[in-house]
């Protein structure tokens, strides 16, 4: 296929995610890094929660992980969640007496990461009512790859997030979802579900599936973003962010009208091809080449 035909969209939020699972935030710009977005003192999916065995924990299995809130200060990762005392996580990557390391698992990818100690394992332990959860921080000095089948000739670095750097969704796309559901006499709800880093809008609705690449100038050296793939989505943006329950409503509604190539797919995504290390802006206007 190639892609000839252009429009332009605009950068309507951006968000990151410091720790896997848990609440997102929502930011003005962040800084696109071998790995994904990133904010002074974290990047997306910096940190990661696991079970007694080192395999991660997600809303899928864990709803309440929506309740607990991120912010990341110079010298910690803060959490605060209902009932509990807030907890800083110091960032100790200067410690110079090494840090005790925990083998992880991300879906069929295993290395070491850094674990965040005990205090932070019986916080998440009592709040997630999950015995033995611990808090670990991405290795820097590891690296994992997206799948070279996607995103080739090009290399992809991600630190704990699914599978690729990037996730973008049409703000249209949300909209007609929560037409649909108003139409089943469900309440509407918000972008947040579909946990994006980059909201466009002036498209249409599900036109970011035909999204080839993403372009954005005025940068100090240009950005480009390539989409690679569908995303393809499991049950958490059943999730409602303001309570931590789960219900099958919205998994189940895309499933009657996304399904295709063997899942149900809302978003795309993405890696940079070239920018590292540009800034991007809530507001900026990108410009789109289209897949045909």
């Amino acid at each position: 296929m190639t892609a000839t035909a252009h429009a332009s969209a605009t950068i309507a939020s951006l968000a990151l995610y410091p720790v896997k699972g848990l609440r997102g935030l929502v930011v003005d710009a962040f800084t696109l890094e071998a790995g994904g977005p990133a904010i002074p003192g974290a990047g997306d999916r910096e940190w990661l929660v696991v079970d007694a065995d080192g395999r991660f924990l997600s809303q899928r299995q864990l709803p309440r992980m929506a309740l607990v809130e991120c912010r990341v200060t110079p010298r910690a990762l803060v959490l605060d969640a209902p009932g509990m005392p807030r907890l800083q996580v110091p960032d100790r990557r200067s410690d110079t007496g090494g840090d005790a390391a925990l083998e992880v698992t991300v879906w069929n990818h295993v290395q070491a990461a850094t674990d965040e100690g005990p205090e932070a394992a019986a916080w998440l332990s009592q709040f997630l009512r999950c015995d033995g959860a611990r808090l670990v921080r991405f290795d820097r000095r590891q690296v994992r790859l997206a799948s070279a089948r996607y995103t080739a000739p090009h290399v992809a670095p991600v630190l704990f997030a699914d599978a690729f750097p990037l996730l973008v969704v049409g703000e249209a796309s949300v909209q007609d979802v929560n037409a649909r559901l108003a139409g089943a006499g469900e309440a509407p709800i918000g972008v947040e579900r579909f946990r994006a880093n980059i909201v466009l809008a002036g498209i249409d609705p599900y036109a970011e599936d035909d999204i080839d690449e993403l372009w954005c100038d005025g940068l100090r050296g240009g950005l480009r973003l390539r989409a690679v793939k569908p995303c393809s989505r499991c049950t958490v943006p059943g999730v409602d962010p303001a309570t931590g329950t789960a219900t099958d409503t919205v998994p189940d509604l895309l499933a009657t009208f996304r399904r295709r190539d063997g899942g149900v797919m809302f978003g795309v995504n993405a890696m940079v091809v070239v920018g590292h290390g540009e800034t991007l802006k809530r507001g900026a206007e990108a410009r789109i080449q289209w897949r045909f």
